[in-house]
């Protein structure tokens, strides 16, 4: 009984393979595709002037805007904010992070905090409203100084954030 299925099994794959490449060449092969015409002398000028702009760097320049730039690497930290260019002397260019608080006195135009900038090795007087480099003085209280830092984070959610630098007893 297993010998005839065996047999029948054998006549099917056969004629399989016999039909099969017949039937495929029966099928109609789809017509070519119709090749554009060349363009005309202008566009390939054009063409070439494009490229050869993009050689020299001159075609294209990327502008990050208040995106990250997808360019930098994003295991290099930066050590500094580059905010605007280079920093001046004195107030203005005092980072929020590079100064510590050592004193706070009373005037009578207010209170007025000293801080010592590590970078300049400098002992400056702040007052609220002065601006730094990266911030400005929000307050100054009998124990603290809170600064405003601008933040150079596009995915912030505030283009800012308060530090608050506390006289040590």
């Amino acid at each position: 009984m297993a010998a005839p299925r065996c047999r029948a099994w054998r006549v099917l794959a056969v004629l399989a393979v016999l039909i099969a490449p017949a039937a495929l060449a029966q099928q109609e092969t789809p017509p070519p595709l119709p090749v554009p015409p060349p363009p005309p002398s202008e566009q390939i000028d054009e063409m070439l002037e494009q490229e050869e702009e993009v050689f020299e760097g001159a075609g294209y320049s990327y502008d990050a805007g208040n995106r990250r730039d997808p360019f930098r690497s994003l295991l290099q930290a930066e050590e500094r904010p580059d905010l605007r260019g280079p920093r001046p002397e004195g107030i203005a260019g005092l980072l929020i992070d590079e100064i510590s608080l050592t004193g706070i006195f009373q005037t009578p135009r207010g209170w007025v905090a000293q801080v010592v900038s590590s970078d300049q090795k400098k002992s400056f007087l702040l007052r609220e409203g002065d601006q730094l480099f990266d911030g400005d003085v929000r307050r100054v209280t009998r124990a603290e100084v809170v600064f405003q830092q601008i933040l150079n984070d596009p995915t912030a959610l505030k283009p800012f954030r308060e530090v608050t630098k506390k006289l040590s007893p």
